[in-house]
């Protein structure tokens, strides 16, 4: 995969056969693309960025909140990854969705050579509020899927077993994710700004929408197996409606991350804040994995009394305040 990426500051002006022979992790076939589309390798770097930093967002309240994703050169760390998990099939999902995002507003930006604008967005069209013309420039999110497909599935072109599919059928997942989320932006010309005439674009939604999309998809995720025939996954369950391609799947269960463990790529939960009235995965009855808490009061200082002042600041004060903050407990030791 092109995790690695989200952490290189990648730049057209460095020579391509020099950062594309020196990323580790590359196999031949992402190298080739690597020097036929130099141009578009910051994009793809960015879009792994993205990718990274949704994930921390949709799970920062929950056991598994991407930790390891500062501490591991492969970015999602390479034994959560190891293991055909939930959490796995959202970081294949994610940094795909990523990566085609990128791509394609790069497109539209004028960025890459290889790509402009939508070519397919021209001549008249029809929405529920009547015809409009096509014009601005669409992000040509056809041109982001081709490529992200070519380059991120290459890895896992190599191998046809279980978690390769697995592997495959979440990254086209985010990558449908992405062309799930475009919307009409259009600017109107007429009289006192009346929409007698309307000149429309398609655009990306904005990346947290897609995120949390793909968040939903991971807490409906379902589990598969290898079919007879060794070329495509079902559903584990026999009464379970088979996963469509927009779909998250997974091989094998998560573990429940409350502990430390090196074997699994849990951090555990010890020292983490929790949200003492919180029903959720917030919750310290849930974070803390029925632990217990601790009860820290903390001066904390923040903007208060703020006005505006024409024109155009505003002006606040910083105000201090004591507040009780929770941190789940660590595991007891066993006393020997």
């Amino acid at each position: 995969m092109c995790w690695f990426l989200g952490q290189l500051q990648l730049s057209t002006a460095v020579n391509p056969r020099v950062y594309c022979n020196h990323i580790p992790g590359l196999v031949r076939r992402q190298r080739r693309l690597c020097h036929k589309y130099a141009d578009a390798m910051p994009s793809v770097g960015r879009g792994a960025g993205i990718g990274v930093a949704e994930c921390r967002f949709q799970f920062r309240h929950q056991r598994w909140n991407c930790s390891t994703v500062a501490t591991d050169a492969s970015v999602f760390g390479k034994t959560i990854l190891r293991r055909s998990s939930r959490e796995a099939a959202f970081v294949y999902a994610i940094s795909s969705a990523g990566v085609v995002y990128s791509v394609s507003r790069s497109c539209s930006k004028g960025d890459l050579a290889h790509c402009r604008c939508d070519p397919r967005r021209t001549g008249k069209h029809r929405d529920t509020r009547g015809e409009f013309a096509w014009g601005g420039c669409s992000d040509d999110v056809r041109f982001g899927s081709l490529f992200g497909r070519k380059f991120v599935d290459a890895r896992e072109k190599k191998v046809r077993d279980a978690r390769a599919l697995m592997n495959l059928h979440n990254n086209r997942a985010g990558r449908k994710a992405v062309r799930k989320h475009m919307q009409l932006e259009c600017k109107c010309h007429g009289v006192s700004g009346a929409c007698t005439v309307r000149t429309c674009w398609a655009s990306v939604m904005d990346f947290r929408s897609i995120g949390s999309y793909l968040k939903r998809k991971y807490d409906a995720a379902t589990l598969v197996t290898m079919d007879q025939s060794g070329r495509d996954l079902v559903a584990a369950v026999g009464d379970h409606k088979p996963p469509t391609r927009g779909d998250l799947v997974y091989l094998e269960a998560s573990p429940d991350y409350c502990l430390l463990d090196q074997q699994v790529g849990s951090l555990g939960t010890a020292g983490r804040e929790c949200n003492r009235t919180s029903p959720g995965t917030d919750g310290c009855d849930i974070l803390c994995c029925g632990r217990g808490y601790d009860t820290a009061r903390v001066l904390v200082t923040k903007k208060c009394h703020c006005k505006f002042i024409w024109c155009c600041e505003v002006e606040c004060q910083d105000c201090r305040e004591w507040r009780d903050v929770y941190t789940c407990k660590a595991p007891r030791r066993d006393s020997t």
